[in-house]
């Protein structure tokens, strides 16, 4: 059976793809910090992971880790991924997203060892987008405008690098919003969620605090993504570039519509949100909506789980938690 390692396992999508292995009556490896990892999203199958401790900002504990593992394929999920942090840390964005990926490309090499390796990008890499550049496609011009983005770009043109000086199987995406059940309550949608769940139990006055709210997004379910990565890791070309996120009109929301969607959700009809300084980024991404053509006509993806689906089992999930 193939070997399939997944870099941060115990967030997000890491989780979800793990969710997607055991599915497929495979057992991943994932890393996980021997001491700092939070389990909170591998809770259910944490007796089901071939757990490896492994620190990927430390380049030994990677080289060893990968050495002895010598995956087939390697999802890295590992990153720091919430924007509004990355304005007051920066350094730490760059050594941990472009860092971590240099560790994990020279393991392989040092390990002798040539896995198929998917890294995830991200729509925030097109940064300003005009009205009129829509949709983004893998030719439009990207613009990042804050400190993460650039991080993205460069963990992804650092893995073209490694495929072009190497010869290294490495699969390029950008991911465009994906949303679901275990998003940290950091991001938008999730944020809301969180302040609603608490609302319904009387753990708050009905009054949310709330970011900007008119960036318009497409919006893709979290199954949905990493069955995308799936295909992505055994069909996109090495070294090309594709754009994941669904395509659907009704799948398009800016962030205002999706809270209101939520509220019209909730067993609370009188919550009432504000605008607040702390929550509103210093730059804005005003559009993020992509073509996904050249990896849909590829691989045949497309997203089934509609964006009503993802509001209800976000907020499910965080009436679960709260």
């Amino acid at each position: 059976m193939e070997k399939i390692l997944i870099t941060g396992i115990t967030g997000f999508v890491g989780s979800h793809i793990a969710d997607l292995c055991l599915n497929k009556n495979i057992k991943p490896y994932g890393f996980k910090r021997y001491h700092l990892s939070n389990m909170r999203n591998v809770n259910h199958i944490e007796d089901k992971i071939n757990w490896i401790d492994c620190d990927m900002m430390d380049n030994k504990s990677v080289t060893k880790s990968i050495a002895n593992i010598k995956p087939d394929k390697i999802f890295h999920m590992a990153s720091q991924s919430f924007v509004s942090p990355s304005w007051d840390h920066p350094n730490l964005y760059m050594d941990a997203n472009y860092k971590m990926t240099v560790n994990m490309l020279e393991a392989c090499l040092s390990a002798g060892i040539n896995p198929k390796i998917l890294i995830p990008g991200s729509g925030e890499e097109f940064g300003e987008i005009y009205e009129d550049e829509l949709p983004i496609t893998e030719t439009t011009v990207i613009r990042p405008v804050n400190p993460y983005a650039v991080t993205k770009v460069a963990q992804d043109l650092i893995g073209f690098v490694y495929y072009k000086s190497y010869g290294l199987n490495v699969k390029r995406t950008r991911a465009f919003n994906h949303e679901g059940p275990r998003r940290d309550k950091v991001f938008g949608i999730p944020w809301y969620a969180y302040q609603i769940a608490k609302i319904e139990k009387g753990l708050q006055s009905p009054y949310m605090e709330v970011g900007h709210l008119d960036d318009k997004r497409n919006f893709t379910h979290v199954k949905d993504m990493v069955e995308a990565y799936w295909l992505a890791v055994d069909k996109c070309i090495p070294g090309e570039l594709y754009l994941i996120g669904s395509e659907d009109e009704k799948d398009i929301h800016t962030f205002r519509q999706a809270l209101d969607q939520l509220i019209e959700l909730s067993t609370n009809k009188e919550i009432k949100y504000k605008i607040v300084p702390k929550y509103v980024r210093p730059t804005q991404v005003p559009f993020l909506i992509c073509d996904n053509s050249k990896f849909r006509e590829l691989t045949g993806w497309s997203p089934k789980i509609g964006f009503k689906k993802i509001l209800t089992d976000t907020l499910d999930y965080w009436r679960n938690i709260v």
